[in-house]
């Protein structure tokens, strides 16, 4: 009986290990198919998340604990939302943040106000995803080319796009409910030409 029972759960554990496994790879696809999509090269994506956490630290030696500071980085360009006590504060932290090595821009948008409630970060949290749900299946541009940072019912769009694309995914957000605002922060590119039509040789239809 107790052979059975040691039976059963080594193959129990195995089926588990499988089941973690097959988590990992599909995470592991699911994140590879996200790059892929992303115009940013790979080594600018990683780039972008170490400027995150270098700015964030900065930030939080200079400030002392003091407001609530969020920071968005996308290709290079810093974006600063939140609320700080003081006009000091403000600049401080946009200081903090141009010490760190390899920013193009630091885009400022910091409010001189009381820090948001909790209430408040969470309805800015579904209005990111409502944006985001809105975006998909548009046709005019691709989701995953625009990054959507919300922060007091105010929309922030951060990517690399065309101007036709930034102007459809501007309309989409600005259409969304509860959006009292649309910033554009973004990185205009060149839309690319279309292919060239192959000419068949002369005598062949």
């Amino acid at each position: 009986m107790k052979r059975w029972v040691a039976v059963g759960l080594l193959l129990a554990s195995a089926a588990l290990i499988q089941a973690c496994a097959e988590a990992l790879i599909v995470g592991g696809v699911t994140a590879g198919v996200i790059m892929a999509a992303d115009r940013r090269q790979v080594e600018v994506m990683y780039s972008d998340q170490r400027i995150e956490f270098s700015a964030s630290s900065r930030i939080d030696e200079a400030l002392k604990g003091q407001g609530h500071v969020n920071v968005t980085s996308y290709n290079y360009t810093v974006l600063l939302t939140g609320e700080v006590p003081t006009a000091q504060a403000k600049a401080d932290a946009e200081k903090a943040v141009g010490e760190v090595p390899n920013i193009k821009t630091v885009v400022n948008e910091l409010q001189i106000a009381g820090t948001s409630s909790a209430a408040s970060r969470s309805n800015d949290a579904y209005i990111t995803s409502k944006v985001k749900s809105n975006f998909l299946g548009n046709g005019k541009f691709r989701p995953t080319d625009i990054k959507v940072v919300t922060e007091a019912s105010v929309v922030y769009l951060l990517g690399l796009v065309t101007r036709e694309e930034a102007d459809a995914a501007t309309e989409v957000a600005r259409g969304t409910g509860g959006v009292q605002k649309v910033v554009r922060v973004f990185e205009y590119v060149t839309p690319s030409p279309p292919p060239k039509k192959q000419q068949n040789p002369p005598g062949l239809p």
